[in-house]
């Protein structure tokens, strides 16, 4: 049984006569975390914009669960780097959003949404604005809603490179549980290797100009992976093969 629920063929893309990926072929599998990781400037935005719609490749084709998404926004959840939560709005109109745009009535939306507030550790906060939340919390706020309006797979542009060390290793171990409990696959982008390694699946590595898939790396260790494998030698394996592909 295939249990692929995103796949890109032979992506290629230019701006202005100058090919920003070329030839990019990758798949995500239901259940899984894989990171797509680079340097800046390698294409991965341009990836991502394609794989959600909102850009259409020069070449190549982009299937959800077997339907060509080729060019077509709204099949796909996008999170990008900031949360953009709206700030005149309460963290529970902020995350039943996408449930309003597909035409439910506002009521309507408050009641599907405040049941999972719980799952999403955002209890107590259904009814404050977002400047009265930590930055962990607006992240988690804006996951949720991504999760609204995901059909269970999401894109995640660097969603934790505006956090605190301590924060962000936080937010890790709550994001494997969550991606875990909402049966989520997602595709993120990072320029962390570490975060690479501790939380995927498999990692995609894109570098040159072109930006072209230069190794898939499967991380075999089971998740929740912890504090010590980042001290062992296979942790370290990985991190050189990342670094020789980059």
């Amino acid at each position: 049984m295939d249990m692929t629920v995103l796949k890109a063929e032979n992506i290629t893309k230019s701006y202005d006569n100058v090919s920003v990926v070329e030839d990019i072929s990758i798949e995500l599998k239901k259940g899984e975390i894989v990171s797509l990781l680079g340097v800046s400037g390698v294409g991965k935005t341009t990836l991502f914009n394609i794989l959600s719609g909102l850009l259409a490749p020069d070449e190549g084709k982009v299937f959800l669960k077997c339907e060509d998404i080729t060019g077509k926004p709204g099949s796909v959840s996008y999170m990008l780097q900031k949360d953009l939560l709206l700030p005149h709005k309460k963290i529970i109109d902020n995350v039943s959003l996408p449930c309003v745009i597909q035409g439910m009535k506002k009521s309507e939306a408050r009641e599907k949404v405040k049941p999972l507030f719980k799952e999403f550790g955002l209890e107590g906060c259904e009814y404050k604005y977002p400047c009265q939340l930590s930055g962990g919390m607006r992240q988690r706020a804006a996951f949720f809603r991504t999760y609204m309006s995901s059909n269970g797979v999401s894109l995640l542009d660097e969603p934790f490179s505006a956090l605190d060390t301590l924060t962000k290793s936080a937010m890790h171990r709550w994001y494997l549980d969550m991606m875990k409990k909402i049966d989520m696959s997602t595709i993120f982008i990072t320029h962390d290797i570490d975060e690479a390694i501790y939380l995927s699946d498999r990692i995609y590595v894109l570098s040159g100009k072109p930006g072209v898939i230069r190794d898939e790396i499967c991380i075999k260790q089971h998740k929740p992976r912890d504090e010590e494998f980042a001290f062992s030698f296979e942790y370290m394996e990985y991190k050189k093969r990342i670094l020789k592909a980059l």
